[in-house]
């Protein structure tokens, strides 16, 4: 069987949620276009392992239409919409493993059967498929051109392979690439992450203290979300540079171990594990919400959450509550991605540049076939500014050109004063 989903029957409201996405992802239809024509990809397989949603279903799309024989796995056990996975499968013939709540063992025999279609190319949201590769299926390698990773943890997990030289074929950083980073990561993480609060809680966030833990990009964005509909931001770093900054931006700075006697609403953005942990729960207020927007449901110690608490209940969805000494605790979707968990992820038209980037950098690693080193590299520029350009223009904006004197300016040294 070429795919595992949730029931095909779902197809029909997976296709309208990937209508209404692409009316919305301009950049990625004009890439389309051009893909349709050229079949830049034709003969390729790629083994995706990505946020199962609509806007990742029309980068798949969009690279199928490219030529591509592609299969598609989850990078997170609740970020799948079944619906769209189904619609995957049904209407486009894509091979997709992946079911909202699988267990980690069904997760990662998922990724293996992606891999079961010996890629040519790997797009990683997190770095599991390529760690997979490396250190269970190395068979695969020799075929591998090249890879794309979506985000922040799974580029530091690449960087330390790079470093320790265990790193087997180049891999295209495109969370680096400024269409990426600076909208994406923090007017898309910041939307969303409060969206996936609210759906879960119901709360007002006017006049809460709210903790954010990593002051990013990510972190950047959703302190400026938070701070616009009235909370009280805090901000917890370990970089001075980033504490520094965020202190200038008009934040309170302080260690978790003095936010968590204040803060109501605990968000953890860091990509590092264990920031919230036992020390700092049995020092929160009675009622408080845990959150995390990191990658990985590692950033909120959860394990330890649940050897101290002396009891638990399921109150709503996606909000469990412990009780240690007798305060109560909300975690939020068992402490995994919350703005997919309990939210539909970024918006449509955010992705639209990260998964436009996504499409030009896999062309790229097939034009480039053998004449990289396998190291991780940054998006090329001339790509980045290729997806700047290309959203202006669907967004009616024009912008000024360098005269020919400006242009020789800039590359003289000779003229001062």
């Amino acid at each position: 069987m070429n795919y595992d989903v949730r029931d095909l029957s779902l197809a029909d409201k997976g296709l309208l949620k990937i209508e209404w996405s692409s009316m919305q992802m301009k950049v990625l239809e004009l890439i389309r276009e051009r893909f349709k024509k050229e079949k830049p990809l034709k003969g390729i397989k790629i083994a995706a392992c990505l946020h199962v949603t609509s806007e990742t279903a029309n980068l798949i799309i969009t690279l199928k239409e490219a030529g591509a024989d592609i299969a598609l796995c989850a990078s997170n056990p609740l970020s799948t919409q079944d619906e769209v996975a189904a619609a995957l499968v049904k209407y486009f013939n894509i091979k997709v493993y992946a079911k909202r709540g699988e267990d980690t063992k069904t997760y990662y025999e998922h990724i293996h059967k992606a891999l079961d279609i010996k890629p040519n190319i790997t797009i990683d949201d997190g770095a599991d498929l390529i760690t997979t590769v490396h250190k269970e299926r190395e068979e695969l390698i020799d075929d591998i051109y090249g890879g794309c990773e979506e985000t922040t943890t799974g580029v530091i997990r690449l960087k330390n392979m790079e470093k320790s030289g265990v790193l087997k074929y180049p891999i295209i950083a495109v969370n680096e690439a400024k269409t990426k980073y600076l909208f994406d990561n923090r007017y898309g993480t910041g939307q969303s992450t409060i969206d996936g609060i609210l759906r879960a809680t119901n709360i007002l966030l006017a006049g809460k203290n709210f903790v954010i833990a990593g002051y990013g990009w990510c972190g950047k964005g959703l302190a400026m979300r938070a701070r616009g509909m009235g909370a009280n931001v805090i901000i917890t770093e370990v970089d001075p540079i980033k504490a520094l900054e965020a202190v200038m931006d008009g934040y309170r700075v302080m260690p978790m171990k003095e936010a968590a006697k204040i803060g109501d609403i605990f968000v953890t953005v860091t990509g590092n594990k264990s920031v919230i942990r036992e020390e700092h729960f049995r020092l929160m207020k009675d009622g408080v919400i845990l959150a995390n927007a990191g990658h990985f449901n590692v950033e909120i110690d959860v394990n330890a959450l649940e050897r101290i608490a002396e009891r638990k209940r399921k109150i709503r969805e996606n909000v469990t509550e412990y009780v240690i000494n007798g305060k109560r605790i909300y975690l939020l979707a068992e402490g995994r991605l919350v703005n997919l968990a309990a939210a539909e992820g970024h918006p449509a038209e955010v992705m639209d540049m990260s998964f436009s980037n996504q499409a030009l950098s896999v062309e790229y690693l097939v034009k480039n076939k053998g004449k990289l080193e396998p190291k991780v590299y940054v998006v090329p520029e001339e790509i980045d500014k290729e997806v700047a350009r290309l959203k202006l223009k669907t967004m009616g904006i024009e912008i000024d050109t360098l005269t020919k004197e400006q242009e020789e300016y800039l590359k003289s040294w000779e003229t001062g004063t």
